[in-house]
């Protein structure tokens, strides 16, 4: 698989170190020197300085053959320009990736689709970023949430509180404990930062973080049966107007929620107030805490940090918190940041880098992969996808597929029911699994589901 990546910034970079350690051929364009010596220092890639939005720069990347193209430069115009060219130059099966933030390209999706760039996916990391916070919001207390199967199937990650009834207990003995009906598994454990995918001999212990695969319909009850009490947010201060604060205000323009939203700029808190109608439109420096103390932070059940800036997001979120906001998130984009924000007492982050790596994972996994979610930072991911017929891992039953260590099917999706397999469950074809893996066996997770494969 021959794919070419067009900017070696974050995404870039991340993107095509993780593609060089599962053996693909991975080209990386980038008009910078310096960002191109530091991928290719830490990744087996092919670089070329220039700008990916010109003919000769994409011929000599060898367009004609590739087979997937990812431009992800910060311009939008860039990146538009060159999967237009890219749609002339290939071979007409040339899979398209493009990063497209700005609303006045987005809100033509429809042209940018069709003829002309037939672009295969437009990745908006804003509108990835407004879904993350709407699910951290709808499970108070968690630390991830993601979605599979179309929202029927959650992958929840949660630090339990210390007198949990199920504390202590081995995974083998968890159903006794919290009950046979509920359709659940547990699929890893975060213990001291290091993510461990368990066996039933393994037990919660007093500061693991549990990720747990559930049908949605028993979320409410799994976590009430785990111990985890927790009250709906319901008020809300919104720190930054930009893209993401406005797109966040306007899904939480609703009678459940009372938002305000916090914006330092006039234009741009007049162009708010003109186009959200229950958000309180403020203005005002959100690190100024007379203003926080004014806007009664202390009865707030979130704040939660977007502005471009992430010095001011982790500050924003530092002063809440002191002042008695019961939980905070705060928009990163230097991946470097993030290790430090849970040790600092800040309680989420969200990244739109991370976001559009996410959403550009699953176009590049061979087999049927709707969707790629990474866990604990780039340690494992969930895969979703849809078991074909001529796959070797169907027609057997889980016990007998031979997934490596640290590969666990799950839970998967046939027709409308959500089921948590045994060892003599059979997978059959159209079945939606979700699978989860350590990073270093993905690629024999792709073959499973295209080739035969025997693991070692």
């Amino acid at each position: 698989m021959r794919i070419i990546i067009i900017g070696a910034g974050e995404v870039g970079f991340h993107v095509a170190q993780r593609l060089a350690v599962e053996n693909k051929e991975v080209v990386v364009i980038d008009r910078d020197a310096e960002a191109l010596r530091k991928v290719a220092e830490t990744s087996d890639v092919q670089t070329i300085q220039g700008s990916g939005s010109s003919p000769r720069i994409l011929t000599e990347a060898g367009i004609e053959t590739a087979d997937i193209l990812l431009a992800v430069t910060d311009s939008d115009e860039v990146n538009l320009i060159a999967c237009f060219f890219a749609n002339m130059l290939s071979n007409g099966k040339l899979t398209k990736l493009a990063r497209i933030r700005s609303r006045q390209y987005t809100s033509y999706k429809h042209l940018l689709t069709g003829e002309g760039a037939q672009i295969t996916k437009i990745i908006n990391p804003d509108e990835e970023v407004v879904n993350s916070v709407l699910r951290l919001m709808s499970v108070p207390g968690a630390v991830e949430i993601n979605e599979f199967a179309q929202g029927k199937i959650r992958l929840i990650g949660m630090s339990l509180p210390d007198n949990s009834p199920v504390m202590g207990v081995k995974l083998h003995q968890l159903r006794e404990q919290v009950g046979q009906e509920l359709r659940f598994v547990i699929a890893a454990l975060v213990r001291d930062n290091r993510l461990i995918v368990p066996s039933g001999g393994d037990a919660i212990m007093p500061g693991d973080v549990v990720y747990f695969a559930c049908d949605i319909q028993d979320q409410e009850e799994i976590l009430h049966r785990f111990g985890v009490e927790a009250e709906p947010v319901r008020e809300v201060l919104i720190v930054g107007g930009g893209n993401i604060g406005y797109r966040l205000a306007k899904a939480l323009d609703n009678k459940f929620y009372h938002t305000r939203l916090l914006e330092a700029r006039q234009s741009r808190c007049e162009f708010l107030s003109e186009r959200l109608d229950r958000p309180i439109v403020l203005m005002g420096d959100a690190t100024d805490q007379d203003i926080l103390r004014q806007e009664s932070i202390e009865d707030m059940d979130m704040v939660i940090a977007v502005t471009g800036d992430e010095e001011t997001n982790i500050l924003t979120c530092l002063l809440a918190k002191s002042l008695g906001a019961k939980s905070t998130i705060t928009r990163i984009n230097n991946f470097g940041y993030m290790p430090l924000i849970e040790p600092i007492g800040i309680d989420h982050l969200v990244c739109p880098r991370l976001s559009a790596i996410n959403s550009i994972l699953h176009h590049i996994r061979r087999g049927k992969i709707i969707s790629s979610i990474s866990i604990q930072g780039e340690e494992a991911e969930a895969l979703e996808a849809i078991a074909e017929a001529n796959s070797p891992i169907v027609g057997k039953p889980i016990m007998d597929l031979g997934f490596p260590k640290g590969c666990l099917v799950l839970c998967f999706q046939r027709e409308d029911e959500v089921i948590i397999p045994r060892g003599d469950t059979v997978i059959e074809p159209e079945d939606r699994l979700i699978i989860l893996s350590m990073r270093r066996n993905i690629p024999k997770v792709e073959k499973a589901l295209t080739v035969k494969v025997e693991f070692m």
